[in-house]
């Protein structure tokens, strides 16, 4: 990678940048995209003992839930006098940097994957003429939900919530007391070994598949109950829509009764909803009081969930709940755990089934040794559902069958590993780099070739010979549903298999009908999921299948590079055409102006690629050159409008945002009544005018996790100096692996950039499907032949 200026296609044409720079941006200015610069994650903070950090990770700047600027609720609620401190971390994160604006972060309830609040107008509507896309896949995934949910009603007794607990609970909640204290757990309980799973699911029985049905509308009625009993505490008015949708029925009652419950807005932060409670309860509303607790104990849970954990270890949820005064953690985990508010785990830290070795008794009475995880309902059902379905399919592929013709007219060798791996197995997975795609694509021409049906999912819209996984879901794309409610086909495969989060991926691998065939395929280096869990990274380490890995590697100096960073190494490559240039820039302003000469003269005419075929990508949405900052200079010179339409033109290059998790590129063509009419994907679609705000940014420059899963002929990755703490070495693969003729990088950060690709590695995020699966392997192992 060479550096020199006189190397790069925009040499002609650095002018008076200097005439433009500014003072260095202070660090706070560039706002981090996601979890690429996030506060110490729980997972970490449980394998360093630092377990202390927990609360500032989940607590606003790394709760991935609040990425716009936060609305009214940035006011705390009755008033700041009087109020109990907030741990400095968490309060310096809810600052959201030092240029006033919310920390930004791009991950799953971030703005840039629909995460916006909707607004009071939108939620109090009771009447909506017709399903959105996103409305249609949540239903989808509700529904699938449901049914893993009276599934798993029939195998096991709810406890009730209150109920004093007995037996096998009364048990596992003996030995969570033993492990927070440090004692030895109760030996009755882990003696007792779980159950074996059984290595196949029953077929399921047939069933009429039930059409998405919109969530029940918050009546105007309940928004105004429980606007009042906002104004009564002190609390925005402006949340009552939202509260009201998050509570339900009865909505105003239950915030009256505990108000921290206001924490089930995702705006709202402890220090707000406990302002709000001091006001609506007066002196009783301390630090210890249960409501608050057990309300702490979900809110930190979800927050943990928006940045991928799907649970947390207990000392690491203990130790957050401390840093927010609660006087005895221990005691007010055990409480939310009695009550059923959440679940709790235990599993294994050795292999499943490992058995001491020969003459190695230990001591008397010791046991296995395992961790505790606590978690919310969702995400382990989730969990356990997906688990169960892979297993399935795994275990009921019962027809093996000859492809070796296929395989022999394969293009390339790894192609040809595929098809025959595929042929006579349920479940594979598949790794490899960008042009590892096409062994895909070359695997579902072949079984439709031998008469399967077939069908290709991936993250964003592929073309005409794929669907997206949310089309799929939703009914929208795809082969549809057969009789029984599953997929009418013999062959998923799915790309881009790392943006599966675990919610997604059990209503997914719960649609696939026994004895089909299943392939998650994707490449392991890219940012993952903006959802909780990492399924794919969990199923190629419980090596629950097998795994074909591609040879084949990424072409050109672009590919070259890629790899090399792959591997944490940022290697010179040569680049005689130029695929490669590095711009230097000194500050922000120079970044943003040499990325708009790029944008819209070197490249054009040093390779051909009109404007439209290159993409910014930046690291965050704030500060002086991130996506707000360079779309508006590229709106100015490619498209330039009074933005008639919420901020927007005919024209305009946007990213579509049709529900967490999602950003799919469009154009605007209109707008009129009904809202912001968008061509997307060579259709049109129609964004209600109420969702434009949250749903809708220009898409000139965007993130690395809005990039993931596609592609441009060209890429302008830009790195200014106080984007330094947002780099890892998975966010420079994600990003510069976007370019497959051409990559430029403006370069400010000096070397943070190679220090990144060595040294920062992806975050851990705590998950419990490699266990699970691995213990399904093992049972499945110990079934006779």
């Amino acid at each position: 990678m060479s550096t020199d200026r006189q190397a790069e296609p925009a040499a002609a044409e650095t002018g008076e940048a200097g005439a433009e720079a500014e003072g260095p941006e202070p660090a706070a200015a560039q706002e981090p995209d996601g979890a690429e610069a996030e506060g110490p994650e729980p997972a970490a903070a449980a394998e360093t003992g630092e377990a202390g950090d927990v609360a500032a990770a989940e607590a606003g700047e790394a709760g991935d839930g609040a990425a716009e600027p936060e609305p009214a609720a940035a006011q705390k609620p009755g008033g700041a006098q009087g109020e109990a401190a907030e741990p400095e971390s968490a309060a310096a994160a809810e600052d959201g940097g030092a240029q006033g604006e919310a920390a930004e972060p791009e991950s799953a309830a971030a703005a840039e994957d629909g995460g916006a609040p909707a607004s009071e107008a939108e939620a109090a509507d009771p009447a909506k003429p017709a399903l959105s896309e996103a409305a249609a896949e949540l239903a989808a995934q509700r529904i699938e939900r449901e049914r893993i949910a009276r599934r798993k009603a029939e195998r096991e007794a709810p406890v009730e919530a209150g109920a004093k607990l007995s037996g096998k609970a009364a048990d596992l909640l003996a030995a969570v007391r033993a492990v927070e204290s440090g004692a030895k757990p109760p030996a009755g309980y882990f003696d007792e070994a779980p159950a074996p799973r059984r290595p196949a699911a029953p077929a399921p029985q047939p069933r009429t598949p039930a059409a998405p049905v919109a969530p029940a509308a918050v009546s105007p009625g309940a928004v105004e109950e429980v606007r009042a009993v906002l104004t009564r505490g002190g609390a925005p008015e402006a949340l009552a829509a939202e509260a009201a949708a998050a509570l339900g029925e009865g909505a105003a009652e239950a915030l009256a009764e505990n108000p921290w419950r206001l924490l089930s807005v995702a705006a709202v932060r402890p220090t707000q909803a406990d302002g709000f409670a001091r006001a609506l309860l007066g002196p009783e509303a301390g630090p210890g009081d249960e409501r608050r607790t057990g309300a702490l104990v979900g809110w930190l849970l979800a927050q943990a969930a928006l940045k991928g954990h799907t649970a947390l270890e207990a000392p690491v949820l203990r130790s957050a709940l401390a840093q927010y005064s609660v006087p005895d953690p221990a005691e007010a985990l055990e409480t939310a755990i009695a009550e059923g508010a959440v679940l709790v785990f235990q599993e294994p830290l050795g292999p499943p089934g490992a058995q001491r070795p020969e003459g190695d008794a230990g001591e008397e009475g010791e046991e296995e040794p395992v961790r505790i995880l606590v978690g919310l309902e969702g995400a382990a059902m989730a969990e356990e559902s997906l688990a169960d379905g892979l297993a399935r399919l795994a275990n009921t592929f019962d027809a093996p069958a000859d492809w070796e013709k296929a395989a022999g007219a394969a293009p390339n060798p790894s192609a040809a590993e595929l098809i025959r791996t595929v042929a006579g197995h349920g479940l594979t997975a598949h790794t490899g780099g960008e042009a590892a795609r096409a062994e895909a694509f070359a695997l579902v021409e072949a079984a439709g070739e031998l008469g399967l049906r077939t069908c290709l999912a991936a993250h964003v819209p592929g073309g005409p010979d794929s669907v997206t996984v949310a089309g799929l879901l939703s009914g929208a794309e795809g082969p549809g549903r057969d009789a029984d409610g599953q997929f009418a086909l013999d062959l998923l495969v799915v790309l881009d298999a790392p943006q599966l989060d675990v919610e997604t991926a059990a209503a997914l691998v719960e649609s696939v009908p026994d004895g089909a065939r299943l392939v998650l395929s994707g490449d392991p280096g890219v940012l993952g999921s903006a959802g909780a869990g990492r399924v794919f990274a969990d199923v190629l380490a419980a090596r629950a299948c097998p795994q074909v890995v591609s040879r084949t590697p990424d072409p050109g100096p672009v590919g070259e590079l890629v790899s090399g960073v792959g591997i944490g190494e940022l290697n010179q490559v040569d680049a005689p055409g130029k695929e490669v240039v590095i711009v230097p820039v000194r500050d922000a302003a120079e970044a943003v102006h040499r990325t708009v000469q790029l944008v819209a003269e070197s490249v054009p005419r040093a390779f051909g690629i009109p404007a439209d075929g290159v993409q910014v990508i930046t690291p965050g949405h704030g500060g002086s050159a991130g996506t707000r900052a360079l779309n508006a200079a590229l709106k100015e010179r490619l498209n330039p409008g009074p933005g008639r339409f919420g901020g927007f033109d005919p024209g305009d290059r946007v990213v579509h945002v049709p529900s967490p998790g999602r950003a799919e590129p469009a154009r605007v063509v209109s707008a009129d009544a009904q809202g912001l009419h968008l061509e997307r994907a060579g259709g049109r679609i129609v964004v209600p005018k109420e969702q434009v705000e949250s749903r809708v940014r220009h898409g000139w420059a965007v993130t690395a996790h809005q990039a993931v899963g596609a592609r441009w002929p060209a890429v302008v990755v830009v790195l200014p100096g106080d984007a330094a703490q947002a780099l890892s070495r998975e966010w420079v693969y994600t990003a510069f692996g976007r370019a497959q003729r051409h990559l430029s990088v403006v370069h400010g950060v000096d070397q943070a950039l190679p220090r990144a690709v060595a040294e920062v590695l992806p975050k851990p995020r705590t998950t419990r499907l490699t266990g699970l699966l691995k213990a399904l392997v093992a049972s499945a192992s110990e079934q006779p032949e």
